[in-house]
């Protein structure tokens, strides 16, 4: 097996290993934010991060032979998020000015 193909394999679950981690993080802030902090555009961050739970979800279902779905989905996925990061820096501008 090349180093790529485990990489492959492997990748996935360290990417869920290290949202664990994140939506451990976003617990933290949303419990310990004040009513002065903006939250609006951590919300829609925390939305992107669940879309990508669901793809690499997906990709490991997909990895182990447990889902026949084309890569296709992939790619809409990713659209979402990067729509999500766009619409978060709108917001983000409009509440600074």
């Amino acid at each position: 097996m090349m180093l790529a193909d485990a990489l492959t394999l492997v990748a996935p679950f360290y990417n869920l290993a290290l949202v664990i981690v994140m939506l451990f993080l976003f617990g933290k802030m949303f419990t310990t934010a004040t009513k002065k902090t903006f939250l609006k555009p951590w919300y829609a961050i925390f939305a992107a991060v669940i879309i990508f739970i669901m793809e690499e979800v997906i990709t490991i279902l997909r990895a182990s032979g447990l889902l026949d779905i084309t890569l296709y989905i992939n790619g809409f996925f990713e659209l979402v998020i990067i729509s999500l990061f766009i619409y978060t820096l709108l917001l983000q501008k409009e509440h600074v000015s």
